[in-house]
């Protein structure tokens, strides 16, 4: 059904408190929307580029901070701590503000943090520099599969595909280049290898600027969409324990298997190309997955999958790290590919692009401190036994729950219905009489609605 862009469709009667400007031409409306999809794929670019940098040149950070390896751990760590407390601001944000400009601020704070993590000479503000640096990653994970289903409805696969190939490929890079980079640098070229990146950074804050607002929207009353009342949402559960103990198994493939594998006797520079081989062999599944996962009749067989491949690829690795340590990280790689396609299910499992942000918002957030505990018990165990050992138990363990929690989320339901059974009218999907708020768009909308068909769900 027809859609006018405040998430309200065309059978309700939608008051705003601004005048309308004249209508902008066919043209200018493609215009808009190129812009914003190469805002988005570049905005992916950078989600990961902060956290993939880490992992080759853990060891150099430690003995230039002078930190144990629990410390370390707690490296690895912060940047999933972050993704979970700073994503929780991004509906308030999105209500508050112009998406374009929550985007583009945030990466330019992500780009700080970055010079700020490079230069730190204590453990305390290179934290702080890692607090500020995961701001655009943060914000990013969780608008950008609402603004997919606001502006690209109709190919939800092909832009959730665009964006997480943009990810792969930003995370593959620094992961392949960082070491070397300090190499050549020499003493202290870590520094420069992790400062690097806020130039991307940079760079991709700035088409957000030219993203023009909404004709007609304005500020008004708003009325915040529950992230809490999601807990009745079975579907919303199961999302978000999936996203956070994939999490968990992708962290620690990037946080500790490159240390693991020099510990294993490999160098250092082989340790960041298997890293960076884990990295590129997800880029074209990035692209492929999302495409998949539209299809219901897909979903479950390449849960199995992804499973199938977790338990060979740690096994494999866990067993015979020196015999063959490019085919453990490739098929690791091929089971992380359950990232786009969980990417693509979170805009699947909501109906509107405003439930779609809270319901992003809401697996996201806490499914990132479910996976903060992987990498900073990893430390831990490694620093009280001396011995990886610790590790792949938790990962193997994480391989069960994955399985259940993705049996589940590959049914065909909508978060928005569930939670609309205990909580009436928590979405737009129901009547609803109240001042709603339409959460993210360009700039917020006040809409009154003063009639709707319950039986009509909105988006």
């Amino acid at each position: 059904m027809a859609d006018d862009g405040t998430g309200v469709e065309d059978h309700a009667r939608v008051t705003r408190t601004a005048a309308q400007p004249a209508p902008s031409t066919p043209a200018d409306h493609r215009r808009g929307l190129l812009l914003i999809g190469v805002a988005i794929v570049l905005t992916g670019l950078n989600l990961r580029t902060a956290v993939t940098s880490v992992g080759p040149v853990l060891q150099e950070i430690q003995h230039g901070l002078g930190i144990s390896s629990g410390l370390a751990g707690l490296v690895t760590t912060m940047p999933v701590l972050c993704f979970a407390a700073i994503g929780f601001a991004g509906p308030g944000l999105s209500a508050r503000y112009r998406d374009s400009h929550v985007l583009s601020g945030a990466l330019a704070t992500m780009a700080a943090g970055l010079v700020v993590r490079a230069v730190a000479p204590a453990f305390w503000l290179f934290l702080l520099g890692t607090v500020l640096a995961m701001v655009g990653g943060a914000l990013g994970n969780v608008l950008l599969p609402s603004l997919v289903k606001r502006y690209f409805p109709g190919r939800t696969g092909l832009m959730v595909g665009a964006y997480s190939t943009a990810m792969s490929v930003g995370a593959t890079v620094a992961a392949v280049s960082t070491a070397p980079i300090a190499a050549g640098i020499g003493e202290g070229g870590w520094r420069w290898a992790l400062g690097v990146w806020a130039i991307f950074a940079l760079l991709a804050a700035g088409p957000w600027l030219f993203v023009r607002a909404n004709p007609g929207a304005s500020r008004g009353t708003h009325v915040v969409v529950r992230l809490r009342d999601l807990r009745h949402s079975r579907m919303a559960l199961a999302l978000m324990l999936f996203f956070g103990v994939q999490g968990m198994e992708a962290y620690i493939v990037i946080g500790w298997s490159a240390q693991y594998l020099r510990d294993a006797g490999l160098t250092a520079a082989a340790a960041g190309l298997l890293l960076g081989l884990n990295q590129v062999i997800g880029i074209p599944l990035s692209a492929l997955i999302p495409t998949l996962t539209v299809r219901p009749r897909v979903q479950r067989p390449l849960l199995l999958g992804f499973m199938a491949c977790y338990a060979i690829g740690w096994v494999g690795l866990w067993v015979a790290p020196r015999t063959a340590p490019w085919l453990w990280m490739t098929v690791l790689s091929l089971a992380m590919a359950c990232f786009p396609m969980l990417l693509t299910l979170i805009g699947l499992r909501a109906r509107t692009p405003e439930t779609t942000a809270a319901l992003s918002t809401y697996v996201q957030s806490w499914g990132y401190l479910i996976s903060a505990v992987g990498p900073l018990l990893v430390g831990v165990l490694l620093g009280a036994t001396g011995s990886y050992a610790g590790m792949f138990v938790l990962v193997l363990a994480g391989v069960v729950v994955l399985t259940v929690t993705g049996w589940l989320m590959t049914r065909e339901r909508y978060a928005d219905d569930e939670v609309n059974r205990f909580v009436p009218g928590w979405s737009s999907t129901a009547h609803c009489t109240d001042v709603l708020e339409v959460a993210g768009a360009e700039t917020p909308v006040s809409a009154h609605v003063t009639q709707a068909d319950d039986a009509s769900p909105r988006g």
